[in-house]
């Protein structure tokens, strides 16, 4: 599997303003030409749009078989998950295998690599019947390995759900601005050998080095609210100090931030963006893969965590 993946939640639209769907296959065919076998979608991302769009592609390009995973929505659509919610009123047996056939239906195959859980209260642990029904869709085939999708920013959301050996995954925010998973989270899965995937490693474009203080983002673009007020000029402030820090490190600065998610141990696959970051995450993994030739996997690491202070602002969309 391909270290650097794509996240497909921009091409669903909804969340990101007006898409053109032909401008998205394009964008998902110039990935697999590129090498990139990772893809991750979502039911929730555009209600199943981008499923469908990465559907149309695959049937279209035999020459591939990616790994695709995909996520269950809360049945309520109430997000993030709370431990004061039911688990039987978000992820009920029906609701699950519903939302899997219908991800089976839309991707055209007759397995999903990964099915997830797009968002986890750890209390749901030991409660309700999800885990028979992700089981009996594992025994049939439907599905090959199932993992979970912390709440934005709660990476110690699923500890108690790691110690279960119900999750094969977990998709976790991992970046040089929200580093929290690597206190608790990553240590235990990496001694459990459970998955990870890191998203938002450009934390929705703040370290790709593509925003300014005056960046204007289109309408129904949801970071409109997540760069509310002055955070967006606070980020670009921020991105600007860490690029000089890391200039003698990393050839750019999302280099430098893919080169910190990849030399963590623990994580094994980044979920990037299939947009216009797609180029400049392409670029950036190559810089990854020479620093990795040239002064190994842990040089990169110790540089990035000694010379970038933790920035634990936890931005939310709301």
């Amino acid at each position: 599997m391909s270290e650097v993946g794509i996240g497909t939640w921009g091409i669903g639209g909804l969340a990101w303003g007006e898409r053109d769907d032909e401008r998205s296959k394009q964008a998902l065919h110039h990935a697999l030409d590129l090498g990139v076998n990772f893809i991750d979608t979502a039911y929730g991302y555009g209600e199943g749009r981008s499923e469908e769009l990465i559907g149309e592609v695959l049937v279209s390009r035999p020459d591939v078989t990616p790994i695709v995973a995909t996520k269950v929505p809360l049945e309520t659509r109430v997000w993030p998950a709370t431990d004061d919610m039911a688990v039987e009123d978000c992820y009920s047996p029906g609701w699950i295998r519903s939302c899997t056939e219908e991800s089976l239906r839309r991707l055209g195959t007759d397995h999903i690599d990964l099915q997830q859980f797009h968002f986890w209260a750890d209390s749901w642990t030991d409660q309700g019947q999800w885990a028979d029904a992700v089981s009996a869709l594992k025994n049939e085939g439907k599905i090959r390995f199932f993992g979970v999708s912390t709440n934005d920013h709660e990476p110690d959301s699923v500890l108690r759900l790691l110690e279960s050996g119900l999750v094969d995954t977990v998709q976790v925010i991992y970046n040089l601005f929200d580093q929290s998973a690597h206190e608790r989270l990553l240590p235990r899965c990496e001694e459990l050998d459970i998955g990870v995937i890191a998203r938002s490693p450009f934390d929705e474009g703040g370290l790709t080095g593509a925003l300014r203080s005056d960046t204007v983002f289109a309408a129904g673009d949801w970071r409109r609210g997540y760069f509310k007020g002055g955070r967006l000029a606070e980020t670009v402030a921020r991105a600007g100090a860490v690029a000089e820090t890391l200039a003698e490190h990393a050839s750019s600065l999302a280099e430098g931030a893919l080169r910190f998610c990849l030399s963590e141990d623990a994580v094994d696959a980044l979920a990037g963006s299939c947009g216009p970051e797609l180029r400049r995450l392409r670029r950036a993994a190559v810089g990854v893969r020479g620093a990795r030739e040239t002064a190994g996997p842990l040089v990169a690491s110790q540089l990035l965590r000694r010379c970038v202070v933790r920035e634990d602002r936890c931005l939310t969309s709301s």
